[in-house]
């Protein structure tokens, strides 16, 4: 692998998708201030890393990403290395994917009821 110059900040996220060649999306929560209720809420990050094929991070595992020069239009970050597996995540999509599936059933019985 070419070598890249890391720079600027470090995260710590889980990875979400890896569909992409070479490609991971990562995601980790941060509390966003709003001011007209003056109270934090939690928001998300989420950004395009580079998944190198010697660390070839996998859905699920909590990866430490560095920013870098860009790489390409969305990819500014590289993941540098693995620091364990979220527990839970497997659980966490197989939810969300049975939540997808009611709304399609409710949103067809809607459709042919009128």
């Amino acid at each position: 692998m070419k070598s890249v110059r890391t720079r600027g900040r470090e995260f710590t996220g889980v990875v979400t998708e890896t569909k992409m060649q070479l490609t991971a999306t990562v995601e980790w929560p941060r509390r966003k201030y709003v001011s007209k209720y003056e109270r934090y809420a939690t928001a998300k990050t989420r950004v395009k890393a580079h998944n190198p094929p010697e660390i070839n991070a996998a859905a699920g595992d909590v990866v430490k990403l560095v920013e870098c020069r860009p790489i390409s239009k969305t990819k500014h970050f590289m993941i540098v290395e693995k620091v364990g597996h979220e527990r839970l995540f497997v659980a966490k999509q197989e939810l969300m994917e049975e939540s997808k599936k009611k709304q399609k059933k409710a949103e067809e019985t809607e459709d042919e009821s009128s």
